[in-house]
């Protein structure tokens, strides 16, 4: 409890730091969310390495063919995807001419190509209320130590993929016949489907936050432990974040079935009463400003795109993957596609399709995916 506290205070003590405590106008925020690195659990070495805010997600119309739009601007979705440039700024150390640079790297460089965590190394995610989907709806129930007497009402009440809803706040269950989403029914108004929170979290537990394009270079990427602010329910989120694909079967080297720590803190913040502002902010540890995008264009507010948008992160790995001896010594050319530069990451992408795989087979939904057309633009 006492780490739980303290990874809270760094958080909100740094974010108190860049909003002129709290007076600028960026403070207002309805979620808060932040990563903190630590060596082991020693908190005296902690640092605060992303934090964002945000609760809303892009409007169909401003959908985006060629990356330049960050779809999702819920806090803790925001704070992975600043996580993944901390990532690729902690790769290009290893670029460097100077030995101090890549000793300053969280990553060593394995001999066969490709790179690991350092030894040690942990990830803490904290976010200010229970993300959204199954894990916000509160239990009627604590779930007993007998999980199988209760497992058919589990099944019907709780543990279904939940969808984000365009332009409205709160999640509801996927409907399972209309799973794939077209570029043309989004652009004629048709609602756009996010996966909630929730579900994007359960995920990460399997597949690691680094995503599909870094996992060409790395191994998966897990978090330590997640600390929630308020509207917790520890027994009911760890249901949701590892109970609901227990059967997912045996994982390749190197992914896991991350089984989390989970914590409230001890005085959680009073919500923020108001309507949730349609800004969401981001701020990356090495970077001084503090990123503005607007949540319902997926761009930053002056309109050029967001340093955290597909199109950024393509560009950085086309660069690290004509320099960096890659894991895979048979990479091939370079794709100049981003959905082909997605596909280099094998394994990556066959434990997805199991991990899909094994929420439809327990009976929680298909997860539903944005229209392949967001995916298919060149590098410019």
């Amino acid at each position: 409890q006492d780490f739980a506290d303290s990874i809270y205070q760094m958080v909100a003590q740094k974010f108190q730091e860049l909003t002129d405590n709290f007076t600028s106008m960026h403070a207002r925020h309805k979620t808060l969310a932040g990563i903190v690195m630590t060596k082991g659990l020693d908190i005296r070495q902690a640092q605060v390495i992303v934090l964002s805010s945000g609760t809303k997600c892009i409007n169909g119309e401003y959908i985006n063919d060629q990356g330049l739009a960050v779809n999702d601007c819920h806090a803790e979705i925001v704070a992975r995807r600043a996580f993944v440039h901390f990532l690729y700024s902690q790769l290009e150390l290893h670029l460097s001419k100077r030995r101090e640079d890549w000793e300053r790297s969280i990553f060593v460089r394995l001999k066969e190509g490709g790179y690991r965590l350092r030894e040690n190394i942990l990830f803490h995610l904290y976010v200010s209320t229970s993300p959204c989907g199954d894990a916000r709806l509160n239990s009627p129930y604590e779930i007993t130590t007998d999980l199988n007497s209760s497992k058919h009402i589990v099944r019907k009440y709780h543990g279904h993929l939940r969808t984000k809803i365009e332009s409205g706040e709160g999640t509801i269950p996927v409907r399972c016949h209309n799973a794939a989403q077209t570029w043309d029914g989004v652009l004629l108004g048709e609602q756009l489907i996010t996966m909630s929170c929730t579900d994007k979290i359960a995920r990460w537990n399997i597949l690691g936050l680094q995503g599909a394009l870094l996992s060409s270079f790395i191994e998966p990427m897990y978090l330590h432990s997640i600390i929630v602010g308020s509207l917790c329910h520890t027994g009911h989120l760890s249901r949701v974040m590892s109970h609901r694909i227990e059967d997912i079967g045996q994982l390749p080297a190197s992914y896991r079935r991350n089984q989390l720590l989970l914590s409230g803190i001890s005085h959680a913040d009073a919500r923020q009463p108001g309507k949730s502002p349609g800004f969401s902010v981001n701020w990356i540890v090495g970077n001084t400003d503090l990123e503005v995008i607007n949540a319902t264009t997926g761009k930053r507010t002056c309109g050029s795109p967001s340093r955290l948008c597909k199109h950024m992160f393509f560009t950085r790995w086309a660069k690290l993957h004509g320099k960096l001896s890659t894991r895979i010594p048979s990479h091939g050319d370079m794709p100049s596609v981003y959905s082909e530069a997605k596909l280099v990451a094998q394994t990556y992408q066959s434990v997805k399709q199991q991990l899909f795989k094994a929420f439809q087979k327990a009976g929680l939904g298909t997860w539903v995916k944005k229209p392949p057309e967001q995916d298919q633009f060149l590098l410019t």
